[in-house]
């Protein structure tokens, strides 16, 4: 199988031929990929165009309370909640220790509201993540065929070489004199 018929079975359609000169004035067809130089897609910027105000409002709900400083938040005003209503002055205590019932109702209500914006969040961005995995796979397609292409052309240009060299070889054996096999210098005839 030749590389025009190696390139063909990679690329199908995309292969042409090309007529080059070589230097003694003849012409030979060389076989050339055309090459898609469409752009990369750039998924974020497709994604951004596409989101609705709430949307947008449930990813920054969830890109923020995902973080480790909500957690610390959280956890401050528990605690500092917890902490006065258990150790605080008997008359300013608002939520009496052990039930805690207002704490409990605003935790509840925290959590009634934030659950729902980070589920329409986290879909959102597996969604994105689904469209850059699969211009990742785009790209990666792309260049696999182009590496394969690249070890094609280098593997006919070494085999090339190599019978090049050995026609250099040939016709240096041609050239040379006969040269006695005892001393290594030309016989005399």
């Amino acid at each position: 199988m030749d590389i025009g018929d190696q390139l063909r079975k990679i690329h199908g359609d995309n292969v042409v031929e090309v007529e080059h000169k070589a230097f003694d004035g003849t012409t030979k067809k060389v076989p050339h990929v055309k090459h898609d130089k469409s752009s990369v897609r750039n998924v974020n910027n497709e994604m951004q165009g596409t989101f609705t105000a709430l949307e947008r409002v449930a990813i920054v709900v969830t890109d923020r309370v995902g973080t480790f400083g909500f957690f610390l938040i959280i956890l401050a005003w528990t605690i500092v909640w917890l902490g006065w209503n258990t150790l605080g002055p008997r008359g300013l205590r608002y939520d009496p220790a052990p039930a805690f019932v207002l704490w409990l109702f605003i935790s509840n209500m925290l959590q009634i509201m934030l659950m729902p914006l980070i589920m329409i969040g986290q879909n959102l961005q597996g969604r994105h993540a689904e469209l850059r995995a699969e211009a990742d796979f785009d790209v990666n397609k792309r260049a696999e065929q182009e590496v394969e292409t690249i070890l094609l052309h280098l593997e006919h240009q070494a085999a090339e070489i190599e019978r090049q060299g050995e026609l250099i070889l040939e016709i240096l054996g041609k050239l040379e004199p006969e040269k006695s096999p005892e001393v290594g210098k030309p016989t005399q005839g």
